[in-house]
């Protein structure tokens, strides 16, 4: 799953893979909750390879929460 950070001021956006076993719902609730608190606030994801990312919320303009990789399809099968 991947989960994609838009920055304010920044022309690029940040990237990062989740691991396939992410739990979905747990990382939408923590990122819900960090971005409830206060400005001074600092979201905080492990990615795949367990790397640590932090970003002040702050800074966030928008966050994307892409569909786990066993649930997207590719060809003709796809919907």
């Amino acid at each position: 799953m991947d989960v994609r950070i838009g920055i304010v001021q920044t022309p690029k956006e940040l990237e990062v893979e989740m691991a396939e076993d992410a739990d979905r719902d747990k990382i939408l609730a923590d990122i819900e909750k960090a971005l409830s608190g206060s400005d001074d606030a600092v979201l905080w994801l492990t990615d795949r390879r367990g790397r640590r990312v932090a970003v002040p919320v702050a800074k966030v303009a928008y966050v994307e929460v892409g569909a786990p990789s066993h649930e997207r399809r590719v060809g003709f099968g796809a919907p």
